[in-house]
């Protein structure tokens, strides 16, 4: 938390004292939003970034998972395998969102549980290996015993490895956002997991731009302090990257369609259109 913060002072600012957002000269930036056990999205959302950087100038990059890798689509335990093995060849923040704090309190908690199977935790189970036909003639406690002995511990230590925030100048990236008003060093991780309003009704500055996903907009949303880019992964078929280099801002998207997954880039400060298939 306190290197968070110390990378959010000295910020730019206009004339009008609103914050002119900006990656530090020499350093770019990747932001992935929900995956939501979308594997066959993610992997190829993670080809397109790796061919983006290289092309690119060299640069300090950093990836920035925004949480929510599980749930819902049909291959978290893929997700999780593939999210850790970037991690181990290059930089990747991950941060915890929603979905990941009822992963891992429904190992114990039978309340949490109920909730976590009824928004897509199933599917997060399953994904793992597990019998169906076992898992459907399971009670609750069954199937928390299940998942104890499905998911393997090195995935319960990653996942509980994940970030509350992260910052790269003058962005800050969060899972869902913040209390609008609150320093940084109060917000609570509940907040920052699960929060909509007041966040994304809020149109004053926050002294920062505030990345997130936790909400799924048709598109990325760019409201000036705060940048949406859930687009929805597990029901739309579009898993997006917000691209940041500078004062510029673009996006790649992995698209499927038809049963066909293919990339869509945009030119800097525009939506994305679709380039290769």
């Amino acid at each position: 938390m306190l290197q968070t913060l110390r990378k959010l002072i000295n910020r730019k600012e206009t004339a009008s004292g609103s914050v002119r957002a900006i990656v530090p000269e020499g350093q770019r930036a990747y932001a992935v939003g929900d995956i939501h056990g979308r594997r066959d999205l993610f992997e190829a959302l993670m080809m397109a970034i790796e061919q983006d950087d290289a092309a690119a100038p060299p640069a300090e990059t950093t990836v920035v998972l925004l949480g929510d890798l599980v749930d819902r689509g049909p291959d978290s335990a893929g997700v999780i395998a593939l999210a850790r093995d970037w991690q181990a060849r290059r930089k990747v923040a991950i941060l915890a969102g929603n979905h990941e704090e009822m992963f891992l309190n429904s190992l114990s908690d039978k309340e949490t549980m109920r909730h976590f199977l009824r928004h897509g935790g199933r599917e997060t189970i399953l994904s793992y290996g597990l019998d169906r036909r076992k898992y459907e003639n399971a009670s609750l406690e069954e199937t928390m015993e299940l998942m104890r002995q499905a998911v393997p511990a090195e995935d319960i230590a990653f996942i509980e490895s994940f970030e509350d925030m992260y910052a790269i100048g003058d962005y800050l990236f969060v899972h869902a956002g913040i209390e609008p008003g609150i320093p940084l060093e109060e917000q609570k991780p509940r907040s920052l997991r699960w929060i909509r309003e007041p966040f994304l009704s809020h149109a004053a500055p926050h002294g920062h731009v505030v990345v997130h996903g936790h909400t799924i907009r048709d598109d990325p949303e760019d409201r000036g302090n705060r940048i949406g880019i859930d687009t929805g992964a597990y029901v739309s078929g579009r898993l997006t990257a917000l691209v940041l280099e500078g004062d510029r801002r673009r996006y790649i998207e992995a698209v499927e369609e038809n049963g066909q997954v293919s990339t869509r880039h945009s030119p800097a400060n525009s939506a994305p259109h679709l380039v290769s298939a």
